[in-house]
């Protein structure tokens, strides 16, 4: 069956799920990982055969590895460091503070701490992956190796805070926005979730990862740094919310996950999202489809994390109209036809990597996103083929 045909099938009426799910695995419930498991399709194994077979050969990383040079932070070996993408020299003052360019990234920046938290956690939903659907040996023991080493090891563990994130040079040591850092933290948990439901990891590494996990969230609901981030506005408040209901899930934390619920419902749909669909704070962004975009698929995550755990968030309305689905149906024209964005988008816009159309069309029940959904091109990273199958063996 091909992909537009699966989902024709996948899209005939059925109850939303009303109860929590006994056993959740982050975006998926288990009935639906079990399907997935005992039926693979043969694409998407080859895929994610590939996929853990380069994690199985990598890292692992740690923040202790690369450290910047030249006294650029006060930051301590075990801290997580990184500098703003959009901050330059003044080329009024060189040796000033740095200055705002929207759009454009610094290629000289100091990176190597985000590269290496962006490999780790890809590597581990990659060995998730394979543990879990592919039972391939090896996984969990190489993903052991790597957790212990960003997580737990005292030697090499980072800090679990993000106090120096996103430092301007000659402004800041670090602020709130460094939070956006942490966003694939989310593959992250979604593959222990998946490695635990595969056999398991230590029981000292469990409670390590659990430790390290409840301190973030401490950090990032109780911080100034933190609270800056919650309440920003634009998709850097979306994605505080989607991190905090994802590591609330690994934490079987039911507060804290409610808690994002409710801030959906109160703040971010009516902060960031008109009646008529659109996100003005994202649409003042130099790449605003981009970020328009990013933000949604940010909504888009959490609602599916609210979805597997038996709360609809999908088919929530502001009380001035705003909705994730007019979000929806407001930006879905412009994915298709980038041409005809009307705002402001300097650098190439990349489709591949978004997932709202797939997330949403399953949620909302939408025929006209799915369809549009098995038209754009998917990236080959285990996040968004992942995705790729829970979209396509999602049952609604």
């Amino acid at each position: 069956m091909n992909r537009r045909a699966f989902l024709a099938a996948a899209c005939a009426p059925a109850l939303l799920q009303s109860e929590p799910a006994r056993e959740t695995l982050l975006i998926l419930d288990s009935g639906q990982a079990e399907r997935i498991r005992s039926s693979l399709d043969p694409a998407h194994r080859a895929i994610f055969e590939r996929l853990a077979d380069e994690a199985l050969r990598a890292g692992p990383w740690s923040v202790t590895f690369r450290r910047p040079e030249g006294g650029l932070t006060n930051a301590g070996p075990h801290d997580y460091f990184s500098e703003g993408p959009y901050w330059w020299p003044n080329p009024a003052n060189p040796n000033g503070p740095y200055i705002r360019r929207d759009g454009q990234r610094n290629p000289d920046r100091f990176q190597a701490n985000r590269q290496d938290l962006e490999r780790m956690s890809t590597s581990t939903l990659a060995l998730g992956i394979g543990g879990y659907f592919l039972n391939k040996p090896g996984c969990l023991e190489q993903a052991e190796r790597v957790l212990s080493t960003w997580f737990v090891d005292p030697a090499t563990r980072m800090n679990p805070n993000l106090e120096h994130g996103q430092a301007i040079r000659g402004i800041t040591q670090g602020r709130g926005t460094g939070l956006i850092d942490t966003v694939s933290l989310i593959r992250c948990v979604q593959g222990l979730v998946l490695l635990e439901a595969a056999g398991g990891l230590g029981t000292d590494l469990r409670n390590g990862l659990r430790q390290w996990f409840a301190d973030f969230v401490h950090w990032m609901t109780t911080s100034k740094k933190g609270l800056d981030e919650k309440k920003s506005g634009n998709n850097h408040a979306t994605w505080w919310a989607a991190q905090v209901a994802a590591y609330a899930v690994f934490l079987q934390d039911g507060g804290a996950l409610r808690m994002t619920f409710d801030d959906y419902r109160k703040y971010l749909v009516p902060s960031e999202i008109r009646p008529n669909g659109s996100c003005p704070r994202e649409e003042a962004r130099t790449n605003s489809l981009s970020y328009s975009c990013f933000n949604l698929d940010a909504f888009s995550v959490l609602c599916r994390i609210a979805h597997v755990h038996g709360a609809d968030l999908w088919n929530f309305v502001a009380k001035d109209g705003g909705s994730v689905a007019k979000a929806c149906d407001y930006l879905l024209p412009f994915v298709l036809h980038p041409a005809s964005w009307p705002h402001q988008q300097i650098g190439p816009f990349k489709p591949d990597g978004i997932v709202f159309p797939g997330l949403a069309g399953v949620g909302l029940r939408s025929r006209k996103l799915l369809d549009a959904y098995t038209t754009l091109p998917h990236a080959k990273s285990a996040w968004d083929q992942l995705i790729d199958v829970a979209v396509l063996t999602s049952e609604w």
